[in-house]
């Protein structure tokens, strides 16, 4: 089996295996060519940095939970404790009493103690975050690994004014910093900041950059004070910032164009915030009527009007035992689609792609540009009338489960929609695909016939042997910006990955496989809901397909913008 032109390591988990490595997985794309304007230092010695404590509510907004976990178990076990009042007498009602309040008064001194300890600063560089009583722990949260801002506030936060700010570093699993709790202000205030320098902005009052350095550019194509402009595919309108590359004509998909960059700084010596344009928000109807046409909730119905029948004929009703834990896998699916799904809106700005969404949990995210690593497209068959689509996505730093019915939110980019707003999600990561009607190749990939599209690459007739239901349904298609790979009969899928987004490549082939002349190309991806693969092609066909992805990921890192996405284009003098 030829692969890609450079060395490559078989891969021991699979029979056979041909890996391209294109660059380690979670590192920040090259920098172009070019001077990059000078970074400040670091301050030397940590005990220089401005340390900064959590609010002090944040021992209470932390342990409410253990508390009503407490009152709980001591509801539920009152009658076995008045028993044993009873039996051992007022005395050891009253030491047990004490007891419970010594334990309740050291956790509450451990929680303080432990807030007391917690600090963090921010430099140009990165956010630091010292924590630990008696092991003491230090983290940082590197600027230019930056990969999402989110502004998490659980119900009794929100009712407190308090927040918590998670930053996703590239990094792997356990990378991430959370600063909880700080006032809701300040928490929106350091997500501005934090975003202002991970995207290369200078910090106010520090003077203007040399003539040299490379400014903030200008978001927006039109006069001076018109309104944003909607742009047809493929045009310079790009949804999170910056230019495509390589636009061409196409005029069939909506493309909300990105408000004007903020100004850097005013005179109080703090970062604007950058203004956002709404794209689209999701009725609570919709959410609602989604989770009731979910396959998720209709499988367990059935298999509890399964058992119900019989119970009522011949009087068994120890059948529902069994059904208890689907039941309960049910409701807390229904639960976790509907607290996410609730009042979720999306938004363009200069600092990425804001999603806000949340019932009981509001999440505000912010994912800078360049950041979405995969995007999947998912239609349930009972979402097939309404032609409803599911968006989720790959961020190095959320991570998140793959396959299945996910319920992760912090990776969903649209909990579910018609097909124009899942192609306008699609937009939002990757506004350019590299063809000239970008909306007629997605309408035919996500149809129930995807090999209608010319150059579409599908599963040969063996392929029935492995896959007799969907080997039809298989079809990857290669443009100058992205992989499409579709699949899937009575669950549609379609993945996007962006070519200067693709970490590694592999050539699969099973010892069936090997029988039958097929083989899988595998796209390694970072941790998350998408997974991308083309499976069972032509032996030929998958081998010059590596080949091709291998080139133009290459090629396409090479010309990436740079981590500072706001540094990458000089202003005229």
């Amino acid at each position: 089996m030829s692969a890609a032109p450079d060395p490559t390591t078989p891969d021991p988990t699979t029979p056979d295996s041909v890996t391209s490595d294109l660059a380690t997985p979670d590192l920040p794309s090259p920098a172009p060519d070019g001077p990059v304007a000078p970074v400040t230092p670091e301050a030397v010695g940590e005990e220089a940095y401005a340390w900064r404590r959590m609010h002090p509510v944040t021992p209470v907004v932390r342990g409410w939970r253990v508390v009503v976990g407490v009152l709980a178990v001591a509801v539920f076990q009152l009658d076995s404790f008045v028993d044993l009042v009873v039996e051992l007498g007022a005395r050891a009602w009253l030491v047990g009493l004490g007891l419970l309040l010594v334990v309740g008064v050291i956790g509450f001194a451990s929680s303080v103690l432990a807030w007391r300890m917690t600090r963090f600063a921010v430099t140009d560089e990165a956010v630091h975050l010292r924590q630990g009583v008696v092991f003491r722990q230090q983290r940082q949260a590197r600027l230019d690994r930056l990969q999402a801002v989110d502004l998490v506030q659980p119900l009794l936060a929100r009712l407190l004014g308090l927040a918590e700010l998670r930053l996703d570093v590239a990094g792997g699993t356990g990378s991430s910093v959370a600063l909880a709790f700080l006032r809701e202000a300040e928490a929106e205030d350091l997500r501005v900041e934090l975003l202002a320098l991970a995207a290369g902005r200078q910090r106010p009052g520090t003077g203007p950059l040399p003539a040299d350095a490379p400014l903030a550019r200008t978001l927006t194509t039109g006069d001076e004070g018109a309104p944003p402009a909607v742009g047809p595919a493929g045009t310079q309108d790009r949804p999170h910032g910056g230019t495509s590359h390589g636009a061409h004509d196409g005029t069939d998909a909506p493309a909300p164009a990105v408000p004007a960059a903020a100004p850097v700084g005013v005179g109080d010596g703090r970062f604007t915030a950058s203004p956002e344009q709404q794209v689209y928000e999701v009725p609570a109807g919709r959410v609602l009527l989604s989770v009731v046409r979910s396959s998720a909730l209709v499988w367990p119905l059935v298999a509890v009007a399964g058992v119900t029948v019989p119970a009522v004929l011949f009087g068994e009703p120890g059948g529902f035992f069994v059904l208890f834990p689907a039941v309960f896998g049910a409701l807390g699916f229904v639960w976790s689609r509907v607290n996410n799904g609730i009042g979720f809106r999306a938004a363009t700005s200069p600092d990425g792609i804001r999603l806000r969404h949340g019932l009981t949990e509001q999440r505000a995210q912010t994912v800078p540009p360049g950041r979405v690593q995969a995007v999947r497209l998912t239609q349930t068959p009972l979402w097939r009338g309404p032609d409803w689509w599911r968006v989720e996505m790959n961020v190095a730093g959320y991570g998140g489960g793959g396959g299945g019915e996910s319920t992760s939110s912090e990776t969903v980019l649209l909990p579910v929609g018609p097909r124009d707003e899942a192609v306008t999600a699609v937009w939002l990561v990757l506004p350019d695909l590299g063809v000239a009607d970008p909306r007629a190749l997605l309408d035919t990939l996500l149809s129930a016939d995807p090999t209608a599209r010319e150059g579409a690459i599908t599963s040969p007739r063996p392929a029935r042997r492995l896959d007799p239901v969907a080997w039809r349904r298989r079809a990857a298609v290669v443009t100058d910006r992205a992989l499409l790979a579709r699949r899937g009969r009575f669950t549609r899928v379609l993945e996007v990955v962006p070519h200067e987004r693709t970490q590694s490549l592999g050539v699969e082939q099973g010892p069936l496989q090997r029988r039958l002349g097929l083989a899988s190309v595998v796209l390694h991806s970072t941790p998350g809901p998408v997974s991308p693969r083309v499976d069972h092609l032509a032996a030929a066909d998958a081998a010059a397909l590596l080949d091709e992805l291998s080139v133009r990921a290459r090629a396409a890192r090479a010309g990436a913008a740079p981590e500072q996405w706001l540094r990458d284009v000089r202003t005229a003098p």
